[in-house]
């Protein structure tokens, strides 16, 4: 029987970060307060239904498989990580001065309710993957901990220090002093397949460890939860307090690192995602070793190509990235990657998307000469690129467009040439020339395609346009394909590739 005077302090969790959309998905991290304002605290516990197919699953033989045996290989490897957070209070009671109502309520009498901070407690996972201490989690989990404490199944408590954290990938590597750990076996994460089984393991909302059993729904999933993003998507269930958890293959190797969950409510909902062993064994061994990433980079502004664009090249279907601008003194500017070049592989592993590029790239070594494969005016050719390290100042993001071109006159388009009272007007850069657009048709195959007041046409085709005339010779050009425009946006400070449909 708990005593009635006796304040209860539950343990809480952070949830895995939830992704924002337009129903609010959220995912509450759980915490407790440990000095600050006397909480109203309530318990709620959620019964949920789930429909066990998986773990009645048959093997070849007709019979129920148990994955007892994966659970027990991997369980002793995954541990609970609690911190303590020194954070800003964000509520002062009004009465929380008063000494009489703090003797009333039993409120310790000090000064933390002043000086607008509180201590704030929270749970987390890791995963030891040597047998020496070293402990992989999440970012989030550790992120301005003033102490991190690793709790193991067998009630095993040690302090860790934090080695290196990266957050742009959401990873970080502690330590404990311990020796003879059991860990789990890296596999290769570029392996795994859509439709693969594989195991969650964690502490859900502090309850204890927890298994939970799915499939690898997709790879590749980019979410903008982090700069560089190559998720796994699991229906493993992933709640708050797994973060930092093992996704592991039915061979009980590690496969990711769970991170974070789609969800309405705050729990799952069968979408959850977990860093692959690829990209987070590459941070760690940075981290290990030189104590911070080296990332190398390109130097280019990749696009999405789209069937139009394909239709424009020749393509019998949407590969690759279309490169928008390539940065002057940069390793692409100094391989000859052009504007408008197609990157359709990198070492040949295809590229399917920006975010892939970006990440190929950045967990290739800093000095390396990779080989892209591209198509340029309708053939494909090779271009090796020798990577070099990212600078410090988003030196991988597109700077002001160094090379002006752009298009000509379209149906439902309205242009003029640039004058310097438009371009004071505009904010345009002195180095950004071609065709203002003063007018767009809302109904017009260029509003569809996003052509807006304001933007300056550079190119039409391969074609620069600084004049009417210009325009409308490079328009003439073609009149079987999707016009080709290479169009400068003021408000994001880059240009993008658009096809037109005549």
């Amino acid at each position: 029987m708990i005593p009635l005077n006796r304040r209860v302090r539950p343990q809480t969790a952070p949830a895995c970060d939830p992704i924002p959309t337009p129903d609010h998905l959220i995912g509450v991290p759980m915490r407790k307060v440990i000095h600050g304002r006397w909480p109203a605290i309530g318990l709620v516990v959620l019964l949920l239904v789930v429909t066990a197919v998986a773990a009645q699953a048959q093997s070849a033989s007709g019979e129920l498989r148990s994955y007892a045996d994966v659970a027990a290989k991997t369980m002793p490897a995954v541990v609970n990580i609690s911190t303590d957070k020194l954070v800003e209070n964000n509520f002062q009671h009004p009465f929380m001065d008063d000494p009489m109502f703090r003797r009333f309520f039993k409120m310790p009498d000090d000064d933390t309710h002043n000086d607008g901070e509180r201590m704030e407690h929270s749970l987390g996972s890791g995963i030891v993957i040597s047998a020496d201490g070293y402990i992989l989690t999440n970012n989030h989990v550790v992120e301005n901990a003033s102490k991190v404490h690793v709790t193991f199944a067998g009630e095993r408590e040690y302090e860790a220090e934090v080695i290196g954290t990266d957050p742009p990938t959401d990873v970080a590597l502690i330590k404990i002093d311990a020796t003879d750990l059991p860990f789990l076996e890296i596999s290769d994460s570029d392996k795994l397949r859509v439709g693969d089984q594989v195991m969650a393991i964690g502490n859900p909302f502090g309850v204890g460890q927890t298994v939970t059993l799915g499939i690898a729904s997709a790879l590749g999933r980019n979410i903008g939860l982090m700069d560089y993003s190559d998720l796994i998507q699991t229906d493993a269930s992933i709640n708050p307090g797994n973060s930092g958890g093992a996704l592991v293959n039915m061979q009980g190797e590690l496969v990711g690192m769970n991170a974070a969950i789609l969800s309405r409510s705050g729990g799952s909902q069968g979408i959850g995602f977990a860093i692959p062993t690829n990209m987070a064994m590459r941070v760690v061994e940075a981290l290990r070793t030189v104590g911070h990433v080296q990332r190398a980079y390109l130097g280019v502004y990749p696009q999405v190509v789209d069937q139009s664009m394909a239709d424009y090249y020749g393509m019998d279907s949407p590969r690759g990235v279309l490169v928008t601008q390539v940065n002057d003194d940069t390793p692409a500017d100094r391989a000859g990657l052009r504007n408008g070049d197609i990157i359709l592989s990198v070492d040949e592993k295809a590229i399917k998307n920006p975010s892939m590029l970006r990440n190929v790239i950045s967990l290739s070594e800093v000095g390396e000469k990779v080989k892209l494969a591209i198509v340029r005016d309708g053939k494909e050719k090779d271009v090796y690129v020798q990577l070099e390290e990212l600078p410090d100042t988003a030196g991988s993001r597109p700077s002001q467009p160094s090379t002006p071109d752009q298009d000509n006159s379209l149906d439902g388009v309205t242009v003029r040439e640039l004058t310097p009272a438009l371009r004071s007007t505009g904010n345009l850069p002195d180095e950004v020339e071609g065709l203002l657009v003063i007018g767009v048709t809302a109904s017009s195959n260029a509003a569809r395609e996003g052509l807006v007041e304001g933007d300056v046409i550079q190119e039409v085709g391969r074609d620069a346009v600084t004049s009417l005339g210009a325009f409308k010779d490079a328009l003439g050009k073609k009149t079987d394909r999707p016009v080709f425009l290479r169009v400068y946006k003021p408000g994001q400070q880059r240009s993008v590739f658009i096809a037109v449909p005549r």
